[in-house]
């Protein structure tokens, strides 16, 4: 019998280069270790962060670029693109990840407006702009018979599908990205901009702290989960590195669900 070798499947990003917002901590910073692994170069935006985004730079090594920039309108992400595109000198994929979940409940009855328009502001304005910005530098890429133009990933949430009691400000966030994933996908799939989203459900973060920090709390959340715990970030991130691989070349406008079977339950 001849033995027969298996030399496994590669899930590549060789000389590709991508902006990974919010990625000095959680989910952004397991994306931006998973696709330095996979050989993209990245940068990747963070606020407040400092010495997280530079540790993290150090700890990817070479062709890993913190940049500092606030996410709070449409302006901003704008002008993260246009950062991130002289530095790298082209952009291939963009991973909006960057987003506010304010951990104090707030009825709709008594959340301000101050509350409703920020989130909106971080969570969906500044989307927007990183989108526009990005999918008009895409549409000009020249590139080889059959390749991607470009990939496009949202991060959303199962709030976005199911909504959040207390958290109505934040659900209605989630969902606008994702009906904007779904318009971008029939936009730019055509020109092969691939337009996906992955919606992670409880994920432990620095965000869930408040959540997973009080095991009162927690002991109420894992049973609403169908494996029964939160996610891990690698969890979500390795989704959000497969949605930019040859390996989704026919995934266009897919919500993909990365929450323990928890957006089909309760």
């Amino acid at each position: 019998m001849i033995a027969m070798t298996t030399p496994g499947v590669s899930l590549s990003l060789a000389n590709r280069n991508a902006l990974i917002t919010g990625g000095s901590r959680g989910i952004g910073a397991a994306t931006v270790r998973l696709f330095r692994q996979a050989g993209a170069r990245v940068a990747f935006s963070y606020r407040q962060a400092a010495s997280e985004a530079e540790a993290l730079a150090a700890a990817c090594g070479g062709h890993c670029l913190p940049i500092q920039q606030e996410l709070s309108g449409s302006e901003d992400g704008e002008s993260l693109v246009a950062k991130a595109i002289a530095a790298l000198g082209d952009l291939d994929i963009l991973v909006a990840n960057h987003g506010i979940w304010p951990p104090v409940e707030a009825s709709v009855a008594t959340m301000t407006a101050a509350q409703w328009r920020r989130t909106q502001a971080i969570n969906v304005d500044s989307v927007f702009g990183l989108v526009h910005a990005a999918a008009a530098h895409m549409l000009t890429r020249p590139v080889a018979e059959g390749a991607a133009r470009g990939h496009i990933v949202l991060v959303a949430s199962a709030a976005g599908q199911r909504g959040e009691a207390f958290h109505a400000d934040y659900a209605a966030s989630k969902g606008a990205l994702i009906s904007f994933t779904k318009s971008l996908s029939s936009e730019l799939a055509p020109h092969r901009i691939f337009a996906n989203c992955v919606a992670p459900g409880w994920t432990h973060t620095d965000m869930t702290d408040s959540v997973f920090g009080n095991p009162e709390v927690a002991a109420r959340v894992n049973p609403t989960i169908p494996v029964g715990r939160a996610g891990r970030t690698d969890e979500i991130a390795g989704p959000i590195l497969f949605l930019c691989t040859p390996y989704a070349a026919f995934i266009s406008g897919e919500i993909l669900n990365a929450n323990g079977g928890a957006v089909l339950a309760g």
